[in-house]
């Protein structure tokens, strides 16, 4: 006898499965959150591989349910099926924290672990996917049909939960907490690995109140074998007999007709799947494209907060929340009083337009949040900055090109970079500087490199101007930090701490060596020169991506900072993603949601497991589009969101045209369908048994074979 929750039809058992659900979804979305951050920051991948990377994980994770689905129907039955790949997912996940470990191995190390590890871990998750919320539905005796559905909204309620809470914790694991001078992604993959742990002991520990039904031999299997069957007799046979109303019906001779309606009626709903992974291949760029868009934003709310550009991707999980009962409640009824009939594809395809929104407000986002970045010099050019320490303004004539027609005055920010012309890989420039009226020729020779960037300190020296060129970084850095260096115009060296951080910066106009330091307000900043009575120093505010040269000069016998802005900070505001967010949660409220109903309702029982398979491949192709995009294209990013955009208007105009042929069923009338099938298979019986009885004769006389 089953055991009942107290006082309800609810058995016991569902709730170590809910408790199980939670903390895999926890683990899973926990350890995705991080994922390409990880790869730019740790394995030190470029944008576009790491994005590729992680689309290729989450396509695996979504091609093996199928996997899953044939262990646990054909072989192992859900429960062994699901502790046995709970194992392998909890590996996957130890494996991937080693992997985070610095002082294991060298880079090579570090990436065949992680790649080993993200393996396991989408063999895990995919291959329990199909099993865990069935092996639920199997607790429930047929009686207690309402609380089954009730316990769906309940499993849904523990994945969206576990997604919301790990989307925040583990990006603040990885952040807030220092392990071996970095960020601490070993910590921030190891937590997941904790909850997965716990997820496989909790659903271990209620094995002796589980009801566990049997393999009972896999549809899908079955589904395809008829396929392949009605294929190759097809093809066997069409040379000798006229041609059937639907190719399946030449799997007649071996197949039931029930089942051949029932695998037309799936048919004709996959059918209809073919435009649906581009949906996907936006859909799931929230974990990628769209956190690496975070990245130089501005993130700070009010002077305390500061979110991680990690963390908003919570923003979906969140959202879908509030988004269903709002829906449900209030904007579908309201639609249907327009008098506006609300058909699930129509709910599909209004749920593709605001997808593509959605990327529409990325692209302005991404247009603005560029204006702060500085384009690498292409091949044969540099880009330059000049410094003017001198004491009064000059004039610099660079040989071979017509840049800085006007003065350079004292201690002016540049503001920005210009592109030097150098025609060569590497080119000795021949530099004259006007000072006081003076021309100093031939003071300033020097050689510049193709697609760096530089900076020119002018300063002065016993006989005039003096100059001395430095490389600098105009990459923004990827935490989101600003980076910082220091110009000592002192004749000793001057020693200084930001934060936790120490600088040295030489004498005689040395350059300190760039670091980045936490975005933060830095009033009073120790200033130690080698000879000279200890000062503290005004920064200001270090913002966001911004990169900083800070000029130490002395006024009125003391250290004086003075802050030029090389890279501009990120200005536009991670509030700012908020829109797309909410766009595309609208999209995938519409969209999934509308679409898993209208699958199941479209299809007979024993096939929703083919329709589910199906529906999570779509996931794991619009996964490979990204990947192919990402890999291939070669678009600025902003150019990339509306190329995804475009693509995605235009499938929703082939799948609107695609839904206006479809017919609807009625799941209430498909016993009757199979009832008159079956009336007609009694009359044909007769019929089938002379065919067969032809076939044998096809074949003995050989005829009936292909030459």
């Amino acid at each position: 006898m089953v055991k009942k929750l107290c006082g309800t039809n609810y058995p016991v058992s569902i709730a170590f499965i809910v408790v199980n659900e939670f903390c895999e979804r926890f683990s899973y979305y926990g350890m995705k959150a991080v994922l390409t951050l990880y790869f730019i920051r740790y394995l030190h991948w470029d944008d576009d591989l790491s994005t590729a990377v992680y689309h290729a994980f989450s396509s695996l994770c979504y091609f093996t349910p199928v996997l899953g689905a044939l262990i646990a129907d054909s072989w192992l039955g859900k429960f062994k099926t699901i502790i046995y790949l709970s194992i392998v997912y909890v590996i996957g996940h130890v494996i991937k924290s080693v992997g985070a470990i610095p002082t294991v191995g060298d880079s090579t190390v570090h990436i065949a672990l992680s790649m080993l590890g993200l393996i396991l871990i989408a063999f895990g998750t995919g291959g329990i996917k199909p099993c865990v919320a069935a092996f639920g539905g199997d607790q429930f005796e047929e009686e207690h049909m309402k609380e089954r559905t009730k316990f769906f909204s309940i499993f849904y309620m523990s994945i969206n939960a576990g997604s919301v809470l790990s989307t925040v914790i583990t990006p603040m694991l990885r952040g807030e907490v220092q392990c071996f001078g970095d960020d601490c992604y070993a910590l921030a993959f190891g937590v997941p690995a904790a909850l997965m742990v716990v997820a496989l002991v909790v659903f271990i520990a209620g094995s002796g109140l589980y009801k566990k039904n049997p393999p009972q031999g896999n549809i899908l299997l079955e589904v395809c074998n008829c396929i392949g069957f009605a294929i190759s007799n097809r093809w066997r046979r069409s040379k000798y007999e006229n041609e059937r109303k639907h190719w399946l019906d030449w799997a007649e001779e071996k197949y039931s007709r029930r089942l051949i309606q029932e695998i037309k009626m799936v048919l004709r709903v996959l059918l209809l799947y073919i435009p649906l992974p581009m949906f996907w291949a936006l859909f799931d760029q929230q974990g990628s494209r769209w956190t690496l868009q975070a990245t130089r934003m501005n993130m700070a709310f009010g002077d305390s907060f500061i979110v991680k550009p990690d963390q908003m991707q919570m923003l979906n999980a969140l959202l879908i929340l509030v988004f269903v009962p709002i829906f449900d409640i209030i904007i579908y009824p309201l639609v249907r009083l327009c008098r506006i009939n609300v058909t699930p594809l129509r709910k599909m395809a209004t749920g593709m337009i605001f997808a593509a929104l959605a990327f529409g407000a990325a692209t302005l986002v991404e247009v603005n949040v560029v204006k702060t970045v500085v384009e690498a010099a292409p091949q044969g050019k540099c880009l330059l900055q000049v410094f003017n320490l001198a004491e009064k303004t000059v004039s610099l004539k660079i040989s071979g090109s017509d840049l800085f027609p006007q003065q350079i005055e004292h201690l002016k920010d540049p503001a920005e970079y210009v592109m030097l012309p150098l025609e060569a890989a590497s080119k000795e420039l021949k530099m004259n500087i006007s000072y006081g009226g003076v021309d100093v020729a031939a003071q300033c020779n020097q050689t510049f490199e193709e697609q760096k960037a530089y900076s020119l300190i002018l300063y002065p020296g016993p006989t005039g101007v003096l100059c001395k060129l430095v490389d600098d970084n105009i990459e923004k850095n990827g935490n989101g930090n600003a980076l910082l260096r220091f110009i000592n115009t002192q004749p000793e060296a001057i020693n200084l701490t930001v934060g936790q951080l120490g600088f040295h910066a030489p004498a005689d106009y040395g350059v300190s060596p760039n670091h980045p330091v936490d975005r933060k307000l830095y009033p009073h900043v120790d200033c130690k020169p080698e000879s000279k009575n200890y000062s503290s120093l005004d920064l200001g505010l270090l913002d966001f991506g911004a990169s900083y040269t800070v000029i130490l000069m002395e006024e009125l016998g003391e250290i004086v900072a003075h802050k030029m802005e090389d890279v501009k900070a990120n200005n536009v505001h991670i509030a700012w993603q908020i829109p797309q967010y909410v766009l595309m949660t609208a999209g995938e409220v519409m969209f999934s949601i509308t679409g898993l109903e209208f699958s199941y309702s479209q299809a007979p029982a024993n096939m929703k497991s083919v329709l589910q398979a199906g529906w999570l491949l779509t996931v794991a192709f619009g996964n490979v589009i990204v990947l192919i995009v990402a890999e291939g294209a070669g678009l600025e990013q902003w150019m990339e969101f509306l190329l995804f955009a475009g693509l995605l208007v235009a499938v929703c105009i082939i799948f609107s045209i695609m839904a206006l042929f479809y017919t609807y069923v009625d799941p209430e009338q498909l016993d009757n369908i199979y009832l008159e099938d079956a009336g007609r298979e009694e009359d044909d019986d007769d019929d089938l048994k002379k065919k067969a009885t032809d076939d044998i004769h096809l074949n003995r006389t050989g005829k009936g074979t292909k030459l």
